[in-house]
């Protein structure tokens, strides 16, 4: 199972996020197009059965065996099983899981392994056995452009102050500062539970990698991808955006009927994903909000597992709510077709958390985007669609506390589905057709996937070696 002339075996090992492994999951299924690449994919037996059901049928899966933790319930093999301290259980897990994965690699002898931030270990065992190693970072470039650079040093313990400010030489850009709410929750990027944490497993990572993999491209990143080349010192490659396939199947006839009733781009879609949750204050000025913007709006939000998401819900809403709309607005909690939802013709904004997929999947079906970033990079994300693409409008919110009023998210509706071309190319509407043109555009995601898979078979048959700091 070692190295051939005429195949290049991946090995691809993401953190157990579903969150982390569908980016895993996009990318192997870009490569096994190519008929050169083999990938075996790397994950945990109880995640397998998901894994295997949107994986290309070419991928090998490899079962992992998680190591015992104390606190940490055998059987739970993902974070969407996991309280949030579990989680970082798991990663202590991870930690002990080295000597099983140098035996592994020791046997698949792949030629690179593509792994994530809570593998900081791992070019101390790739690189004796003469394997690539490439950190695949599953958030945006401007995300570590601005947080995971050698210059947000954790043995200093930023401040809210500290990273309000973006690092030294950080590309001019529409984001001055982070407001006092968005650098309080980066605070926990640089928090201790008992091992390394988030910054010192995601710098040592980017630092001794072979290369740093983004999935971007320069089009829309370039600032951000160069400053952490700079940055770093090595190679940074772009696998490109990871554009959705087309949804399989058709939507729900619940849902498809209640579309049906609607003009063409009128409603407002409204998601934050199944982990970014609202607190009940802000789902009423959220639903009050939508509703004095006065187009009819489906609405889903989810809530922490082991809480009673019906009853939450209804508490949570606003008070007569469900008799003044009842015709022209749904409020849904649990899974939805988000794909096949977006590309309902009746359909023309999305309202959601700023998370890179949701982004995308607006902007490839023609949605109108509404930002309300809740954590972490979803911060950065909404500053760069807003700011530096201008192909949508984020929420106003308070500097201090991030609060929002039904009038603030009402704007930001209005500013989107009200936007009138005074003149050609400087409104939101007109920026985002033309990036929905341009993610749509097949040839050129041929070309970066080519220019890719080029870049990365030279690293490994070329001449020298690129592996760590040599």
């Amino acid at each position: 199972m070692g190295h051939t002339s005429t195949t290049t075996h991946i090995a691809m090992f993401p953190f157990f996020a579903f969150g982390h492994i569908s980016p895993f999951i996009q990318l192997s299924n870009k490569l096994s197009k190519d008929p050169t690449i083999k990938i075996s994919f790397l994950s945990a037996p109880g995640n397998i059965p998901r894994i295997s059901s949107t994986l290309s049928s070419t991928v090998q899966i490899i079962p992992l065996e998680i190591p015992s933790v104390d606190g940490l319930p055998p059987g739970l093999e993902s974070t969407a099983e996991m309280t949030p301290p579990q989680t970082e259980l798991l990663k202590k897990a991870v930690d002990k899981m080295k000597p099983q994965i140098e035996t592994l690699l020791a046997h698949l002898r792949p030629h690179i392994i593509f792994h994530d931030f809570t593998h900081q270990w791992l070019p101390s065992i790739a690189t004796p056995l003469n394997i690539k190693t490439f950190f695949f970072s599953v958030f945006s470039a401007i995300s570590g452009a601005y947080i995971m650079v050698p210059g947000r040093n954790s043995q200093n313990a930023p401040t809210v102050e500290d990273l309000k400010k973006p690092p030294p030489g950080f590309p001019p850009a529409t984001i001055a500062t982070l407001k006092s709410y968005e650098a309080r929750d980066f605070l926990y990027v640089f928090m201790n539970f008992g091992g390394p944490c988030v910054y010192d497993r995601g710098v040592a990572c980017m630092d001794n990698s072979s290369a740093i993999v983004f999935k971007t491209c320069l089009e829309m990143e370039a600032p951000y991808v160069k400053f952490v080349e700079a940055q770093y010192k090595k190679p940074v490659l772009l696998a490109g955006p990871v554009v959705p396939q087309p949804p399989i199947g058709a939507l729900d006839h619940q849902w498809a009927d209640w579309l049906g009733k609607f003009q063409e781009k009128s409603v407002i879609f409204c998601s934050f994903g199944s982990e970014t949750f609202l607190k009940d204050d802000q789902i009423r000025e959220l639903i009050l909000g939508l509703e004095m913007a006065g187009l009819p709006f489906f609405v889903v939000l989810n809530f922490p597992d082991g809480e009673d998401k019906v009853a939450r819900l209804k508490s949570a809403l606003p008070e007569g709510f469900e008799e003044r709309v009842k015709d022209k607005a749904v409020v849904h909690t649990g899974w939805v077709q988000q794909q096949h939802i977006l590309a309902h013709v009746s359909v023309g904004c999305l309202v959601c958390h700023a998370g890179l997929s949701s982004i995308t999947e607006a902007l490839v079906n023609d949605c109108q985007l509404v930002l309300l970033p809740q954590k972490g990079d979803q911060f950065l994300n909404s500053r760069l669609v807003s700011g530096d693409l201008k192909a949508g409008v984020e929420v106003k919110r308070d500097e201090e506390n991030g609060y929002f009023g039904k009038e603030d998210l009402c704007t930001a509706v209005k500013a989107v589905m009200e936007s009138v071309e005074k003149e050609p190319g400087k409104t939101v509407r007109e920026n985002h057709r033309k990036w929905r043109d341009f993610l749509r555009d097949t040839d050129v995601h041929e070309k970066f996937l080519k220019d890719f898979v080029v870049e990365m078979k030279t690293m490994v048959h070329g001449t020298g070696t690129c592996n760590g700091k040599d």
